[in-house]
């Protein structure tokens, strides 16, 4: 069986930059086995299987994997795949075109708009974030698993939380960007504080130099993820920190998310989230996605590969 496969770079416009993704199309005939050994041989951390939807309003079914588990849902390989779906069918010219996808948290609607040479996708979460059901670790424990001092743990009302939307995300505020350059998962003292906070994934962040901005890293060494480029879906449970943090107001805000610069893969993230009654009532993630290669794969349908 040979199946068409893309690969693209997402939350960047420039090739070899942002979040590698492998997108395969016309999936539906792969097994959950099938997918996984695919996603493990791509080994980046998201490939994004393409299938027919099961409603016909609708653009696409849609499977994420890491290289070692499916989850739910995840920004990155949303927003690549949505553009590409889209440019599918709009080859030339401008246009704006609504892609929904159906994937296992929800149905993802994302709007893809292309203007000259620029394209640009936006998605809406399809879970409003909330806490975690985790125990939250102290300043030391995650100073240890990073690799820095109890000090540099926190800033202004930031405090170390979990939240979820789908994935579940340990964030960990930082003092400055100096700290996030330092910080790196130091065994065993990340295993440790990954048991104790029964999750597999941790967004450090701190301000970013302009005003509503901010620069992070998100470590994940145990799911397969050493670091991530470009993190989608902890970019959206961001909004649910900040909110705790005080630094949401009623009404639209809007956050420009670096990630990506520590490793060499500089990503740009736009985050918008609406607040009402004192609580999150949608938060939206967009970004870009450039092309980098397509080709064709070959799998034995009669295996389990």
């Amino acid at each position: 069986m040979r199946l068409p496969f893309f690969t693209v770079d997402v939350f960047t416009s420039v090739r070899f930059a942002g979040n590698p993704l492998a997108i395969v199309d016309k999936a539906d005939a792969l097994s959950t086995a099938q997918m996984q050994t695919i996603a493990r041989e791509f080994n980046l951390s998201e490939t994004i299987f393409v299938q027919i939807a099961d409603d016909s309003a609708h653009t696409a079914k849609v499977r994420i994997f890491f290289p070692t588990a499916e989850i739910p849902f995840a920004g990155h390989p949303t927003i690549g795949c949505a553009i590409h779906l889209a440019q599918t069918l709009h080859p030339q010219g401008d246009f704006s075109e609504m892609i929904t996808l159906e994937e296992v948290a929800g149905l993802v609607p994302v709007t893809v708009a292309r203007t000259g040479l620029t394209i640009r996708a936006q998605l809406t979460a399809p879970i409003v974030p909330f806490a975690g059901a985790g125990k939250t670790p102290g300043s030391a424990m995650a100073a240890a698993a990073l690799g820095l001092a109890p000090h540099q743990i926190g800033f202004a009302a930031h405090k170390i939380a979990q939240w979820q939307g789908g994935p579940t995300f340990l964030f960990v505020p930082v003092t400055d960007t100096s700290a996030l350059k330092s910080a790196r998962p130091c065994e065993p003292a990340w295993s440790e504080m990954m048991d104790f906070a029964d999750v597999h994934k941790a967004y450090v962040y701190t301000p970013g130099e302009a005003q509503n901005s901010y620069r992070s890293r998100m470590f994940a060494p145990t799911a397969g993820t050493p670091e991530d480029p470009a993190t989608g879906s902890a970019s959206a449970l961001l909004a649910a920190q900040l909110l705790a943090s005080g630094e949401l107001k009623t009404g639209l805000n809007a956050f420009e998310l670096q990630q990506g610069f520590d490793m060499g893969r500089p990503s740009q993230i736009s985050m918008q989230a609406d607040v009402s009654a004192g609580a999150l009532s949608a938060v939206r993630i967009a970004g870009s996605s450039v092309s980098v290669s397509a080709g064709w794969l070959e799998t034995d349908a009669d295996s389990t590969l």
